[in-house]
């Protein structure tokens, strides 16, 4: 099973931070968390890894619609984005949303997938321009 999407482009791994940050909002979502896996496992384990961030995406009209389908829906929610160094590349991944269909079983939420599926391929297509 597939659960996302990813686009690798030859841009650094902050200068992708931001443009992802940018080519989201530009599909009307909004990072509502983030986490540096790479910093945590640092400072918890002392491990060491290549730049790992979870940027957790939302658009807030898709997030409502699908709540209104499904109450226990913000268990699957926000939207995940991966942004992760992979050499001198870096890898953008984002959560495939008819997950959520796949896993709550309720067909009420395929148009609200299919949205968002919509919105953040589009975000990814802008970075490999």
């Amino acid at each position: 099973m597939s659960y996302g999407t990813s686009v690798t482009v030859d841009s650094p791994f902050e200068e992708t931070v931001t443009a992802v940050r940018e080519a989201l909002a530009d599909q009307g979502f909004g990072v509502l968390t983030e986490i540096d896996v790479q910093a945590t496992l640092k400072k918890k384990l002392d491990h060491d890894m290549a730049p790992y961030l979870i940027l957790g995406a939302c658009n807030p009209p898709l997030a409502k619609r699908g709540l209104d389908a499904e109450a226990g829906l913000g268990l699957l929610l926000p939207c995940n984005v991966v942004v992760r160094a992979d050499g001198d590349r870096t890898v953008v991944e984002a959560i495939d949303p008819q997950t959520m269909v796949e896993l709550t079983g309720n067909d009420d939420l395929k148009s609200v997938a299919d949205e968002a599926a919509l919105r953040l391929a589009a975000a990814l297509r802008t970075l490999e321009s």
